[in-house]
């Protein structure tokens, strides 16, 4: 998807978006060899994106994957029981990554792995509220169930924000539901299910804030962000300049 250059000069990390609109009208920039102006859009992942003859680098040399986390494994570099960890799965990257954020061994879908420790701090402060979407498979009263998970709700001493929640599809007696909070307590979604009289059954992460899980994407399989992808989360918890 296309963005306007100066945009995409400041979500790199180079300059402000007013000091990247200085270079663009200075000739310092060129998109596919030409000299671009005030106004011109690119796409990271198709266009070839000059900075004074430097390639524009969204990621800035660090390693950011997407993983389909499977259940069955913990969100662990190393886990004292001897279980399979994500760090497992992605092995094979060509670097020493770590999980933005955890899924409990039970849970699947959608986990960040970098080695951007400025990001992972931006990604998880909880005044930056980065939405988080889940897909959970409960059975139980939900028209019950349904305003409590939508109302303030205190766990453990905590208060927790409303959360987002919609009902889905409803098969053999079991419902899915999509919830949308934007705090991050341990396991908090199955204990407001459960404090709301439900079982959970299963729960996939399927967005993170504006980037959503990859359908095609196996369990257990990973891939690099794309540099759609990255302006993405380099947005997230930040004010327009």
């Amino acid at each position: 998807m296309e963005e306007r250059l100066q945009k995409l000069i400041s979500a790199c990390g180079l300059a402000s978006r007013r000091t990247a609109e200085g270079w663009i009208t200075a000739g310092r920039v060129t998109v596919n060899g030409r000299t671009a102006h005030l106004g011109d859009r690119a796409d990271p992942d198709r266009d070839e994106i000059l900075v004074d003859g430097t390639p524009l680098d969204p990621g800035g040399g660090r390693t950011y994957l997407m993983l389909n986390k499977p259940r069955g494994y913990v969100t662990t570099l190393s886990d004292e029981k001897g279980r399979r960890t994500v760090a497992d799965l992605v092995s094979d990257c060509g670097a020493r990554v770590w999980p933005v954020g955890r899924l409990d061994m039970d849970s699947e879908g959608l986990l960040l792995l970098t080695d951007d420790g400025e990001l992972t701090h931006r990604l998880l402060h909880p005044s930056h509220e980065i939405e988080k979407e889940y897909l959970v498979w409960v059975t139980g009263d939900v028209k019950r169930a349904l305003p409590i998970l939508s109302a303030p709700m205190e766990l453990a001493g905590d208060m927790l924000s409303p959360a987002k929640v919609r009902r889905g599809r409803v098969i053999g007696g079991v419902s899915q539901l999509s919830i949308v909070i934007h705090q991050g307590k341990n396991r908090q979604v199955r204990r407001m299910c459960a404090q709301a009289g439900l079982t959970v059954l299963r729960l996939k992460r399927i967005r993170e804030g504006g980037l959503s899980l990859d359908r095609s994407l196996a369990p257990g399989k990973w891939r690099a962000l794309t540099g759609q992808e990255l302006l993405l989360l380099s947005q997230e918890g930040k004010k327009e300049d």
